[in-house]
């Protein structure tokens, strides 16, 4: 259907959007509990991830309060939203950068590059979102408050979040290609060792970075509908009813993508489950995953992390 969105079909994208939203906002939430309960997983690695999830779980929550039919609370829908979900695929090219230069420049200084990191992603999170204000006419959208007149608005807008939005997935992309490439050589050379040490090391390192060659995807996945949308809306003012559903509920779903692909490793299921054995009743520990399962993952934890406390 095609056309000026009718009310109906606005609440059903608000409906669509705060599902999606909550779903993020518990999983990322999750996420940043973790890491301030279990203090093993305070290590610099998992801290980028804490990072990545709060700003997904802020994004998250302004999606979920924010009310489209009121003034205000558009405008800060509009502009905290943008913020926290520029800095969430912002924190995505630092752990990118972080695993590139521990793993294939083998630097062990990553931590000490903190402080320009919150300067890099909030800076530049902040510039975008007072650009974004430029020319900006607030109007419905679908969901969410977006600058619906005028062609410099929407421009506006396509630049300040698409543009280093698809600059940070070819980054990633081109990142973790670099990485897995190296781990692969790594791997084959381990194949011609007669120490079985450095084989299973190899090992762990592939089946630990396997998973991330699909981490570019996340953003690709959650955007794709977003970044059409988006250009079909600045080329036609007629909107398409169900491609704004697919844009609203990949997008809003992003922080649940993040919190399970990033946050949800082998680190986390193996403090969770230490404090289930610790607490659950002794009749009921025969539900839990074995044990030893749980200890053979140790190596192939959080290859960041290891990758720095071996070489400091």
């Amino acid at each position: 259907m095609a056309g000026t969105l009718s009310a109906h079909d606005r609440h059903v994208l608000t409906a669509v959007s705060v599902g999606a939203s909550s779903l993020s906002f518990v999983g990322s939430g999750f996420i940043v509990l973790c890491y301030v309960l279990f203090k093993e997983l305070r290590k610099f690695s998992f801290k980028l991830v804490f990072y990545l999830a709060l700003s997904d779980m802020l994004c998250s929550f302004f999606n979920m309060v924010g009310d489209p039919s009121k003034g205000f609370l558009c405008f800060a829908q509009d502009y905290s939203t943008h913020f926290f979900c520029v800095a969430s695929f912002l924190w995505t090219t630092t752990i990118a950068f972080t695993l590139h230069r521990t793993v294939v420049r083998h630097k062990t200084d990553v931590e000490d590059l903190e402080a320009m990191f919150h300067l890099y992603v909030w800076g530049t999170s902040l510039v975008m979102t007072v650009i974004r204000s430029f020319g900006n006419n607030h109007g419905h959208l679908g969901a969410s408050c977006y600058t619906q007149t005028g062609r410099t608005g929407k421009a506006i807008h396509f630049i300040t979040f698409y543009v280093p939005l698809w600059g940070a997935i070819l980054y990633n992309g081109f990142t973790y290609f670099q990485v897995i490439r190296m781990l692969n050589n790594a791997t084959r050379m381990a194949a011609g060792m007669s120490e079985r040490a450095y084989q299973l090391d190899a090992r762990a390192d592939m089946k630990a970075l396997n998973r991330w060659g699909y981490y570019p995807l996340i953003l690709i996945g959650s955007f794709a509908f977003g970044t059409i949308n988006r250009i079909h809306d600045f080329m036609e003012p007629d909107k398409i009813f169900w491609l704004s559903v697919l844009d609203v509920g990949t997008a809003s779903l992003m922080g649940l993508f993040n919190s399970i692909a990033y946050g949800l490793n082998s680190s986390v299921r193996r403090a969770i489950y230490e404090r289930l054995e610790l607490f659950w009743p002794e009749r009921f520990r025969r539900w839990l995953p074995n044990n030893s399962k749980y200890r053979n993952q140790q190596q192939e934890s959080e290859l960041v992390s290891l990758k720095i406390q071996d070489q400091q």
